[in-house]
């Protein structure tokens, strides 16, 4: 469908292979983009860093983004000012930790208890071990600004383990399992599918989800430059309504088995249909031969009796300036907030589904 009223009818938007790409892998198999008179080519990201960049040099009209990476480009955090806006949350939850295999004796009581999320108090043995051995539990999330990242801070802090006996490490998604198998790391955060990919190979075991550390929190959004939307404005109003309608196509349970299959096609995540498909079923793979923790908002997409679910919401942004302070990542929150009527959009939304 050819709309005059569009601004720029060809974008190209950036994703990563990931489960929670689905709302965009979905917009352009089923044609929603196409409904709102948009030609949309999807390019695979290796990287948060490079879709960041990608961004801001306008190889990428809009893209996927980790739900802290708009404030962060926008207050300068990670160098440069770049002003970015979200007009749409894209998903909810959608992370997990996963540590090697062969830490999971070291657990002893605490052993993935049924249905249960494993406190990080279990992990105190491991970490003391590796004091012994002078070294520190290096665990792994996939960027400094990311949901991952103060999720995994939140769940250690929370059982009182100090931050000094731990080492962080950057590593993006898709090199977090080969980075466990040879041994570079002791476990990570990061989204599906690698945390089923990582118990179907045996080797590792998911102790906790997102949803078990910040219930139902933002993870993934539309991320685009400010001045895109200014000079786009009739563009991304289509942009959004055809990502909105793509998030409620996937509230179905059997859509969602659809769009597993699709997602596993190589262009995608080239991955088999037995590791995409569980989180988005609402099953938490968590260690060889073990039953599956049942998660129904492992993956959230939208809510069918509201259109609240993908709205920016400030009051989560505000959580995000809190937790970004705690990671020492900014020095002001209170004088960041006032910036974030300006990156998170919630009128533009509401303005667009009137």
């Amino acid at each position: 469908m050819v709309n005059t009223l569009l601004e720029k009818q060809a974008l190209t938007l950036g994703f990563m292979p990931l489960t929670d790409s689905a709302p965009l892998v979905v917009a352009k198999e089923f044609g929603f983009f196409e409904k709102y008179g948009l030609d949309v080519t999807l390019e695979k990201q290796n990287s948060w860093a490079t879709m960041r960049d990608k961004i801001c040099t306008g190889l990428l009209d809009a893209a996927q983004m980790l739900a802290p990476m708009p404030i962060a480009s926008s207050l300068g955090v990670d160098g440069q000012r770049i002003p970015m806006i979200t007009p749409l949350v894209l998903s909810r939850n959608g992370n997990a930790i996963t540590l090697g295999k062969k830490w999971y004796p070291l657990l002893g009581e605490h052993q993935l208890p049924e249905g249960q999320p494993v406190n990080a108090e279990a992990i105190k043995p491991l970490v003391a071990l590796k004091q012994q051995q002078g070294e520190k539990l290096k665990l792994a999330t996939v960027f400094p600004y990311s949901c991952h990242y103060y999720q995994l801070l939140d769940w250690l802090t929370n059982a009182g383990i100090d931050l000094e006996q731990i080492e962080i490490l950057i590593i993006p998604p898709g090199n977090m399992t080969t980075a466990l198998k040879l041994g570079h790391i002791d476990g990570f955060c990061v989204g599906g599918p690698w945390n089923a990919f990582a118990v179907r190979a045996h080797l590792g075991f998911t102790g906790v989800t997102s949803s078990d550390i910040w219930v139902d929190f933002p993870e993934k959004v539309l991320g685009m430059l400010a001045s895109w939307q200014l000079q786009n404005p009739q563009t991304c109003k289509a942009l959004v309504q055809a990502l909105n309608e793509a998030c409620h196509w996937l509230e179905s349970i059997p859509n969602r088995f659809e769009a597993a299959q699709i997602l596993s096609q190589s262009q995608y995540l080239n991955m088999d249909l037995n590791i995409i498909a569980p989180s988005l079923l609402g099953s938490c793979l968590t260690f060889k031969d073990l039953p599956p923790r049942q998660i129904d908002t492992y993956n959230q997409f939208a809510d069918s009796e509201s259109l609240q679910l993908n709205c920016p919401n400030i009051e989560d942004g505000r959580w995000l300036l809190e937790a970004m302070q705690k990671a020492g990542h900014l020095a002001d929150p209170e004088q960041a907030a006032a910036q974030l009527p300006h990156i998170y959009r919630p009128d533009l939304f509401q303005q667009y589904f009137e």
